[in-house]
């Protein structure tokens, strides 16, 4: 059994302040392709501000919030892994339309007896917001207040497993060229 915690509670600046989680790429809003993603999961949790996506069912969604809001991904994912209760934890963020199944099975099966997995992107650049990570572990690696601190910083001393990604999988957008 894995859990699913979705960080989605950026502001989107480099977007025009534009809700990410609604954006759509190739004719699927953003969020719905990292949903169809952790399709699998026993429990998703959404970080961020509850809200409609339009053509996403969204029901079976649990939704989070760090207090106060706009702490960081490091903040939101203290959040999201609050409201989980399986061993493992795949963490991703929303603006990932190139993640699929396969990406975080791969990241799920490189746990195997390990701290965690993240993404590795054709640079070499670990995707700190791509990862699956035993859930006991992961909570005892986030400081007391995680508000502003940097994923990489909490994460990395865990010495996760790196996984190449396959090509598109650590694709993001962020800004309109991204589009």
């Amino acid at each position: 059994m894995w859990s699913a915690v979705v960080l989605a509670g950026g502001r989107g600046s480099r977007l025009g302040g534009v809700d990410k989680a609604s954006v759509v790429v190739d004719g699927r809003p953003l969020l719905g392709h990292v949903l169809d993603a952790v399709a699998g999961a026993a429990e998703t949790v959404v970080v961020g501000p509850p809200r409609d996506v339009p053509g996403l069912d969204l029901s079976g969604v649990r939704w989070a919030r760090e207090e106060p809001p706009g702490g960081g991904p490091l903040a939101g994912l203290a959040a999201g892994l609050a409201r989980v209760t399986s061993d493992v934890v795949v963490v991703l963020a929303v603006d990932q339309p190139g993640l699929t199944r396969s990406t975080v099975d791969r990241l799920r099966s490189a746990v195997d007896g390990g701290a965690g997995a993240v993404l590795v992107d054709d640079a070499g650049r670990a995707q700190w917001l791509t990862g699956a990570w035993r859930a006991d572990l992961l909570r005892a690696a986030l400081p007391a207040d995680p508000h502003g601190a940097s994923m990489r910083s909490a994460l990395g001393p865990l010495g996760p497993v790196r996984v190449p990604a396959l090509p598109g999988e650590a694709r993001d957008v962020d800004t309109p060229a991204d589009l």
